[in-house]
């Protein structure tokens, strides 16, 4: 929070925090959901944003932190088919476990290292 305060300096930048709130039967069991939208007009040249529609501006972030395990998406509205999601799983392990998702043969291979 500290850092999305110090980010935001006026409209068009900083992080809008839309949702914080438990849930159940989700993403790992049951843990905490966010939705942030993180305006990103700020930290682009002024001369490029001005040729920018607001909506390219702007990333959205869904979270589902059901520690060990998180799940987060990345989204721009202004590219309506393109999202980034990420899974984690945090293990005491220093990354050694070589399958920690039990992917199948077919879903390893289709991997891209």
């Amino acid at each position: 929070q500290k850092k999305s305060r110090e980010e935001s300096s006026g409209e068009g930048s900083g992080v809008e925090i839309l949702a914080n709130r438990p849930y159940s039967d989700g993403p790992g069991g049951s843990g905490q959901y966010t939705h942030k939208i993180y305006h990103v007009g700020s930290h682009i040249p002024s001369w490029f944003r001005a040729l920018l529609p607001k909506a390219a501006l702007q990333v959205e972030e869904e979270s589902w932190n059901a520690y060990p395990y998180t799940r987060t998406r990345y989204t721009c509205p202004f590219v309506e088919k393109f999202s980034i999601e990420i899974e984690t799983y945090y293990r005491p392990d220093a990354g050694q476990q070589a399958n920690i998702f039990n992917l199948s043969a077919a879903e390893k291979r289709q991997r891209i290292l």
